[in-house]
C-alpha cells in the first residue's frame, strides 16, 4: 500500500461562515467569491466537508482584497460561533464552565481542523490558562487573518456561551504589529504584545469559572463520549512509519532536522527497537524524513507564496542552497521550475 502524501492540513467548511458574514457586513456580496473557490450552498451544507489550509488562506486573501480590509480576520472572529466547529463545538457549548468549554474546544481540535505542523493547546495554572494557537509562519497577507480570526473567535465563542463580554487578560501575537494594530485592543484588558513567542491569549480563573447557563450534565457526558470515539478513530494509524510521519512535522525547525533519538522518545521506544521495527516494515528513518520533506516542499511551493529560503527554514535545512540541491535530487527540477510548472497547470 502506498504511503499517504503529507499535506499541510485542512479545516471544516464551517469556518467559511464567519468569513462570508464579515464580507457581507463590510458591504460586499460573498457568493461570487465562494463559488470561485467551489463553496456553493451544497458544499457548505455537506456533512464533514473540509477545506485545505492553503485554499482557505487564498480564499481569505481574496476576501481581504475584495473588501480592502486587512483586519478582516478580526471581523470574522466577532462572528464566530461554537457550532461552526462541528461536533467539538457543540460539545464545548454544553460544558459546565467557560474553562471546560475552552479546554474541550482545543482538545478536540483534530475533529474540525488539522495542521500537520502543529496544533492548538490549553495550558492551565493556579491563576488562569493560556489558549495557544499554532499557525504556519513566516507571516504574510495570506495567513495573518487566520491568527486574527481564531484568537478573536475564541473570545467571541466564550462570550456567547457566558452571555456577557469576555476579554483576555493578555494577548500575544507572533507577527510584528500590522497597520491595524489598534483594532486588537478591544480583545485584551492590557496592551497587546506583538513579536511574541506564541499566538496566545490569557484568561484568569475568574473568567474560566464562569458558569454556562445552557449546561446539561447528561448531554455533556454523551457528547464527550462521541468526541472521544471520533478522535480515536481519526488518530488510529496503520503502521509505525505513518506514526513517525505524523511526528516529523512539528519537529522540523530552522536549520536542523529531527533525529531518530527524538522520535524514539516521542514514541516511548528504545532507539534500537525503533530502528529494528522500521526495518521489519521495509523502511528507514532517513527515507521517511526525506519523503516527508519532499511532500511538504512540493505543497509549500505549489500552494503558498513562501520564498524558497523560508521553505528551507521550515523544513529544517541549514541553507536555501542545501534545500535546492535536495529538491533537485527528489524531483529533477529546481524549486523555481516546479513552481512555474504548477502555475501553468493552474
Amino acid at each position: 500500500m502506498a504511503r499517504p502524501r503529507v499535506r499541510l492540513g485542512d479545516l471544516s467548511v464551517g469556518f467559511v461562515q464567519p468569513l462570508a458574514e464579515a464580507v457581507r457586513a463590510l458591504g460586499h456580496d460573498p457568493e461570487p467569491l465562494l463559488r470561485r473557490y467551489g463553496l456553493g450552498p451544497a458544499r457548505l451544507a455537506e456533512a464533514g466537508a473540509r477545506l485545505s489550509i492553503p485554499r482557505y488562506m487564498h480564499l481569505g486573501h481574496a476576501a481581504i482584497e475584495l473588501c480592502q480590509e486587512p483586519a478582516l480576520g478580526l471581523h470574522m472572529g466577532l462572528r464566530s460561533r461554537l457550532a461552526q466547529a462541528g461536533l467539538a463545538g457543540v460539545t464545548a457549548a454544553q460544558a459546565p464552565t467557560l474553562g471546560e468549554a475552552a479546554r474541550t474546544l482545543l482538545r478536540f481540535e483534530p475533529l474540525y481542523a488539522a495542521n500537520y505542523r502543529g496544533h492548538s493547546s490549553f495550558h492551565e495554572d493556579a491563576s488562569g490558562a493560556w489558549l495557544r494557537f499554532y499557525s504556519i509562519s513566516p507571516y504574510n497577507a495570506y495567513n495573518r487573518f487566520v491568527v486574527d480570526s481564531l484568537l478573536a473567535g475564541w473570545l467571541a465563542q466564550l462570550a456567547d456561551l457566558a452571555g456577557k463580554p469576555v476579554q483576555a487578560e493578555r494577548l500575544e501575537i507572533e507577527f510584528t504589529a500590522p497597520a491595524y494594530a489598534g483594532q486588537y485592543q478591544v480583545l485584551s484588558s492590557t496592551p497587546v504584545q506583538f513579536g511574541a513567542a506564541y499566538n496566545q491569549l490569557r484568561l484568569g480563573q475568574q473568567t474560566l469559572r464562569l458558569p454556562n447557563p445552557g449546561h446539561c450534565p447528561s448531554t455533556w457526558q454523551h457528547l464527550q463520549q462521541l468526541c472521544e470515539a471520533q478522535l480515536l478513530q481519526l488518530t488510529r494509524v496503520r503502521s509505525l512509519g505513518e506514526r513517525i510521519t505524523h511526528l516529523l512535522g512539528p519537529l522540523l525547525s530552522g536549520g536542523r532536522e529531527p533525529e531518530l533519538d527524538e522520535v524514539a522518545v516521542a514514541l516511548q521506544l528504545p532507539t534500537w527497537t525503533l530502528r529494528r521495527r522500521l526495518a521489519e516494515e521495509g523502511t528507514r528513518f532517513r527515507d521517511l524524513l526525506n519523503e516527508t520533506r519532499r511532500d511538504l516542499a512540493e505543497t509549500y511551493i505549489r500552494d503558498t507564496e513562501l520564498a524558497f529560503g523560508e521553505i528551507a527554514y521550515l523544513l529544517g535545512f541549514a541553507s536555501a542552497e542545501a534545500f535546492q540541491r535536495a529538491f533537485k535530487r527528489w524531483t529533477q527540477l529546481t524549486p523555481g521550475e516546479f513552481r512555474r510548472n504548477q502555475r501553468r497547470v493552474v
